[in-house]
């Protein structure tokens, strides 16, 4: 993964657990907590694709078995949260833009009830029952509920930031236009050089001028 993945992933993985830690398990709601760290790696896999999300996923539930106050084995929700990227990231859209935002809200519900079975199995696996206690219908009903409340509002942002992290044209309303800007101002101070060279130093500057000024005017009616 790039360094700017890396460091943007880590940064918005942190915030999410603070918040989801801090005050999301703190309003006592019924049922499940809202899941902040799932809504997290689902929004950068829709951006870095299967193997970005599970490396994110793995990541992030190491560090929430991590984080206190931790209950349950290390390493549990790190399996579950890499399965979840891997499968979220296998939807994201080959032109990168996503089409409807009724796509990521089925990946969220279906993430949401995924992340809990899978949970609850990996802890049958190990001896922790507690998902029978509890009552694993209510879990799943209400950590749906919680977490397509929330991807609203959360999903959205973090896309918008992982594709600004990445310049990517689509996380850019005049992206096009940026480029159009960029490549034709290379080519005018390239044919400026090309001139100046043929026609010796003296008018070398003349040239470059009058190119830039041309230029200028060529991307004012581009504009309009």
């Amino acid at each position: 993964m790039r360094f700017n993945r890396i460091l943007l992933s880590s940064a918005l993985v942190v915030v999410a657990l603070v918040v989801q830690v801090s005050v999301l398990a703190r309003l006592q709601l019924p049922g499940a907590v809202p899941d902040l760290v799932l809504l997290t790696v689902l929004g950068l896999a829709f951006v870095y694709g299967h193997v970005g999300g599970a490396l994110i996923g793995f990541g992030a539930g190491l560090l929430t078995d991590l984080a206190p106050p931790a209950d349950h084995a290390a390493g549990r929700y790190a399996l579950v949260l890499c399965v979840i990227g891997y499968l979220a990231g296998l939807a994201k859209p080959e032109t990168g833009r996503l089409r409807s935002a009724s796509g990521p809200l089925f990946v969220v519900v279906g993430a949401a009830v995924g992340s809990t079975l899978l949970y609850a199995g990996v802890g049958a696996l190990v001896g922790d029952d507690a998902a029978r206690h509890v009552g694993l219908g209510g879990l799943l009903f209400t950590a749906a509920l919680y977490d397509l409340l929330l991807a609203p509002f959360t999903i959205p942002l973090i896309i918008a930031l992982a594709r600004r992290a990445e310049n990517d044209p689509l996380g850019e309303t005049a992206g096009g236009g940026k480029a159009a800007d960029v490549s034709s101002g290379f080519l005018s101070s390239g044919t400026g050089l090309s001139i100046g060279n043929q026609r010796g130093g003296g008018l070398r500057t003349k040239a470059a001028k009058v190119r830039a000024a041309r230029a200028g005017r060529i991307k004012g009616v581009k504009r309009l």
